[in-house]
């Protein structure tokens, strides 16, 4: 399993999180109280942060958001063949409706439909029309959903042109 698809009580026993002050806007409470989150996933050492908020509360969600996005762009787990009449997991079946990607990249169920995208199109060899075959949808809708982050497009795309296949836009 994904570690970007545990619930958070699961993805929390495998990380460490450390509170620090960050300066700057957002007054006395900011500069004074550790409200910075800086989250760390043991098993992978990759890491996430948030210091924008004025509450280390709202600072750990948003961390721990970040830090999932991050471990769907990293890491590759369960990264298998294409199987011939599969079509994606439950929760992509629930988000992919007529072929359609219907996700805000907001929502708490984007880094795992991203993780499992990535998977799947590492499987399938970069191959965007056998990868959205497996997954039930466009080829088109797929890279829009990749669009979504930025930073998961860009590493499809350069792994595609070790390959020698063309650019995504």
């Amino acid at each position: 399993m994904h570690p970007a698809t545990l619930p958070i009580e699961a993805l929390m026993a495998d990380c460490q999180l450390r509170f620090t002050r960050r300066s700057g806007p957002g007054g006395q409470n900011r500069n004074k109280v550790e409200t910075a989150v800086v989250v760390t996933h043991v098993p992978s050492g990759i890491t996430a942060e948030a210091n924008e908020r004025r509450s280390q509360h709202e600072n750990r969600a948003v961390a721990l958001f970040r830090l999932r996005v991050n471990l769907a762009i990293t890491l590759r787990a369960g990264v298998n063949s294409p199987v011939t009449g599969q079509v994606g997991s439950p929760l992509w079946q629930t988000r992919c409706r007529g072929g359609r990607i219907q996700v805000n990249p907001t929502h708490d169920d984007f880094p795992a439909l991203l993780a499992e995208a990535l998977d799947t199109t590492w499987g399938a060899g970069f191959d965007l029309r056998v990868a959205a075959e497996t997954l039930g949808c466009t080829s088109s809708q797929l890279v829009k959903f990749l669009q979504l982050e930025p930073r998961a497009l860009a590493g499809v795309n350069a792994e595609r042109a070790t390959r020698g296949l063309r650019k995504l836009m």
